[in-house]
């Protein structure tokens, strides 16, 4: 076997949970293979033209998070299109807010390998909700031990035969063929798509950040209060708001804030396969 020289971080992060996780496992493999890691951050528009391949003597951890039990649905062609392997080994993490992760890990796996990756390990971790104060602290000290303890596995599999790991093992919610449908506080399903985030002038600075991070591309450089492009509710621009003058106020979009908030506080278990 084509031993690794290089391991390449891939990752879709808006607020930074994906990126830590991923950093974390590359971290560790690092130390054990004496190897360098590389980022390739595809989060924001200037990301999303260029495609890279990636060889046989590349370790590639390629992370997204959760969005509706699945990759997000915006993210899903840059995965599709613009990262090739040449039988590359990799690792798919997927991060999600203390829900589920439903199929969204089966369905990084399935993608890699349609574009020439060896998918050797996949994880799933919890962090904190994007939008819900759900999976606050996460992941914790215990969480990044079995980050830890995941790589140690990956890397003894690596020493030993590094085979592919069967999309089968991974577990996953058969049922759910679509995107998991959000829910309002009385159980009936809302949709807030249209959704976007609103701008309390009187707080704002018009210093642009938001519109620097937003990864479509959709807030306005010259007058940030304005959205015109696709939100995906990421909240990258609320996260990183230094005055804090971005929120949603849109009444779908808070009813299920306030479901996640009244029915997903149990500590969800992250998991890993290898």
């Amino acid at each position: 076997m084509q031993s690794i020289k290089n391991i390449k971080t891939v990752f879709f992060s808006p607020t930074g949970n994906t990126k830590r996780v991923v950093e974390l496992i590359a971290g560790r493999l690092a130390q054990k293979l004496s190897v360098p890691v590389e980022s390739d951050d595809f989060t924001l528009p200037a990301a999303h033209a260029d495609t890279r391949t990636y060889s046989s003597e590349d370790l590639v951890i390629f992370g997204v998070p959760t969005y509706a039990g699945r990759i997000p649905n915006k993210v899903l062609p840059f995965v599709q299109t613009l990262f090739k392997g040449e039988q590359t080994r990799a690792i798919a993490v997927v991060t999600f807010g203390n829900r589920s992760f439903d199929n969204s890990l089966s369905e990084l796996h399935m993608e890699l390998e349609k574009n020439n990756f060896s998918v050797i390990a996949a994880g799933a971790v919890v962090c904190r909700h994007a939008f819900a104060e759900v999976g606050i602290g996460r992941p914790d000290a215990a969480d990044e031990e079995h980050i830890a303890a995941f790589a140690d596995t990956v890397f003894e599999k690596l020493q030993q035969s590094g085979q592919p790991l069967s999309n089968t093992s991974i577990k996953r919610n058969e049922a759910l063929t679509a995107y998991y449908v959000p829910l309002g506080t009385d159980g009936k399903p809302v949709n807030f798509l249209k959704a976007k985030p609103v701008t309390d002038k009187a707080q704002c600075d018009n210093c642009g950040v938001c519109a620097a991070v937003c990864p479509m591309g959709s807030i306005d450089k010259n007058d940030v209060s304005l959205v015109p492009g696709i939100c995906i509710k990421c909240q990258a621009c609320i996260v990183h708001c230094r005055t804090k003058a971005k929120s949603f106020d849109d009444p779908l979009f808070l009813a299920h804030k306030a479901m996640l908030e009244q029915n997903y506080t149990r500590p969800a278990a992250s998991e890993f396969f290898a």
